[in-house]
C-alpha cells in the first residue's frame, strides 16, 4: 500500500500539530461498463429512507447500497447478515472488475455543482484523500458535534467487514494564504476525468491527480493545519476504534487501517451550504401554548405575527433570516400567526453554562435546547438523543405542514449554524448538541473507496 513510502518533502516536521494528508490507490467503478455513475452511487447512508434504498437496490445490481447499507433478510444469523453480505459482495466486485483499483497513488479533486431556490448556481471543490487517524486530545483533527452510540456500532461491523471505507468524511480546514484553492483552481481547468448528475440534479466532477511533484506539494501544504469535521463524526470516530483494534490484534503501526478516507474543503470555499435543522415537539405533557409564551417572555421580546398570505414557512424563514447579529427563533403552533422570539440578553444563558466557551453558549441551537426545550418543555439532553419529544427536520415546510395537520403539537425554526461558530467551538474541544449542522450537498457513496 502507498501509505508506507509516500514522504513528506518539506522544511517541517511530522509530529503533534500537523494533519498528515496523502494520496491513495483507490477503487472506482470500472467506468468501461458503467458510462453513469448514478446507476450506482448513492446518498449518504444515514439520510435513504426504506423506499429510497429499496430504489437504489432496483436500480443496479451493482449499486453501493448494497454493501454501504445493507437490508436484513429473514434467518440472518451471526455467520450471514447484511455486514458479511456486504464483504462478499465487494470482495466478488473486485474479483470481477466492476470495480477496480487505482493504477497509481492519486488526490481526487471533487466538485459538487448544484443551485438552490432563488440564487445562482454554486458549487464546492476538496480534495478526496487518505487522512492519518488521531484522537481528538491531540488537537489536529476535530469533532463539532456529539454522536450516538447505535449510529457508530452499525458502521463499526461494516468496516470489519469491509476492511475499508466506503465513504469520506466531510472536513474543513483554513486556506488563508490560498494556496490551496490555487492549486483546485489549476487543476480543475481541464475537463474533468468523471462527470455525472445525481437524482438531486447535483453534478458531480472529478479530476485524478498522479503527478509526483503535486501530489507532494498538496500534502506538504496541509503541514500545521487543523482538519474540522463537518460531516462524518461516527464514522471517523467507528474508524479510530478499528485502528485500536487491529492494533492490538496485529501488533502493528503505520499500517492502511491507521489512515481514513477524507475529502477536504477550506472554509474560505464561498459554494459552502449549512442548512438549519429545525425541531418539532410532539407527545409532550408539560407543552401548553399559552403557559410556554408566558414563560418565554422572562428572556426574550415575543412578537406574536399574524399570516396575511403567502408560503407559512417562507415567511417565518426569511424573517429569521433578515438580521445578522439578533438571535431569533419562529414557533409555529398551528394557527394563522406564529411568534417570534428575540433573546433579550446572553446574561441568563451565560450563567447557566459557566463551563462552557463563549462560542458554544452563543450558538442558536445552545439558547433554543437550555433555555426553552429543556427550562420549560422537560425536554433534556437524553430526551433529546432519543428523540421521545422531539423530531427533526431540515425542511421547514415539513415542520409547518406537520403543525398544521396536528401530528406535531409545534415547531421552532432557526438559522443554520455559521461556519465560523464552527470552527470557533471545535478549537476549543467542544462539541455542539446534535443536528447543530446539516451540509448540503451531501458527498456521493462510491466515487471512490478506500480498502486497506
Amino acid at each position: 500500500m502507498y501509505h508506507k513510502f509516500f514522504k513528506i518533502k518539506s522544511k517541517e516536521k511530522e509530529g503533534d500539530g500537523m494533519a498528515k494528508v496523502i494520496p491513495f490507490r483507490g477503487y472506482r467503478y470500472n467506468t468501461e461498463i458503467f458510462g453513469d455513475l448514478n446507476l450506482t452511487t448513492a446518498p449518504p447512508y444515514d439520510i435513504i429512507s426504506d423506499e429510497k434504498r429499496t430504489e437504489l437496490y432496483e436500480r443496479s445490481p451493482y449499486n453501493i447500497v448494497r454493501i454501504d447499507y445493507g437490508m436484513d433478510q429473514a434467518g440472518d444469523s451471526a455467520e450471514n447478515n447484511k455486514y458479511t453480505r456486504a464483504g462478499k459482495t465487494l470482495k466478488d466486485w473486485i474479483a470481477n472488475q466492476i470495480l477496480i483499483q487505482e493504477d497509481a497513488p492519486a488526490f481526487y479533486i471533487y466538485e459538487e455543482v448544484f443551485s438552490l431556490k432563488g440564487e445562482t448556481q454554486k458549487s464546492f471543490k476538496g480534495i478526496l484523500s487518505l487522512v492519518q487517524l488521531e484522537e481528538f486530545s491531540k488537537g489536529i483533527i476535530l469533532p463539532h458535534e456529539q454522536t450516538i452510540s447505535k449510529a457508530k456500532a452499525d458502521r463499526y461491523d461494516l468496516m470489519c467487514a469491509t476492511e475499508g471505507n466506503l465513504s469520506p468524511i466531510y472536513s474543513l480546514y483554513t486556506d488563508g494564504d490560498g494556496e490551496m484553492t490555487t492549486i483546485l483552481y489549476n487543476v480543475t481547468l481541464a475537463e474533468p476525468d468523471i462527470s455525472f448528475t445525481t437524482d438531486e440534479n447535483v453534478r458531480q466532477n472529478i479530476w485524478l491527480v498522479k503527478d509526483s511533484a503535486l501530489l507532494e506539494k498538496i500534502t506538504a501544504s496541509f503541514i500545521n493545519k487543523q482538519l474540522f469535521i463537518a460531516d462524518g463524526h461516527h464514522r471517523y470516530e467507528t474508524a479510530l476504534a478499528y485502528r485500536d483494534m487491529r492494533r492490538e490484534r496485529d501488533k502493528t503501526e503505520n499500517a492502511p487501517y491507521d489512515y481514513v478516507m477524507m475529502m477536504l474543503v477550506a472554509m474560505e470555499d464561498s459554494g459552502l451550504k449549512v442548512f438549519p435543522t429545525h425541531r418539532m415537539i410532539h407527545s409532550s405533557g408539560t407543552y401548553d401554548e399559552t403557559m410556554l409564551i408566558g414563560c418565554l417572555t422572562e428572556d426574550f421580546e415575543v412578537s406574536k405575527i399574524f399570516f396575511t398570505e403567502g408560503n407559512y414557512a417562507d415567511i417565518i424563514t426569511a424573517r429569521l433570516a433578515n438580521t445578522l447579529t439578533d438571535k431569533l427563533f419562529g414557533l409555529y403552533t398551528g394557527e394563522d400567526y406564529y411568534y417570534l422570539l428575540k433573546l433579550k440578553n446572553y446574561d441568563f444563558i451565560d450563567g447557566l453554562l459557566p463551563e462552557m466557551s463563549e462560542a458554544y453558549r452563543h450558538l442558536d441551537v445552545t439558547i433554543l435546547h437550555s433555555l426553552i426545550l429543556e427550562r420549560y418543555l422537560d425536554i433534556d439532553q437524553q430526551n433529546m438523543a432519543e428523540q421521545r419529544n422531539l423530531t427533526y427536520t431540515r425542511s421547514a415546510q415539513e415542520a409547518i405542514d406537520e403543525v398544521r395537520a396536528r401530528h406535531k403539537q409545534c415547531a421552532f425554526l432557526i438559522n443554520a449554524t455559521k461556519i465560523k461558530e464552527i470552527r470557533q467551538v471545535s478549537s476549543v474541544n467542544e462539541k455542539m448538541p446534535q443536528k447543530s449542522t446539516y451540509f448540503w450537498p451531501k458527498l456521493i457513496t462510491g466515487i471512490v473507496i478506500n480498502l486497506f
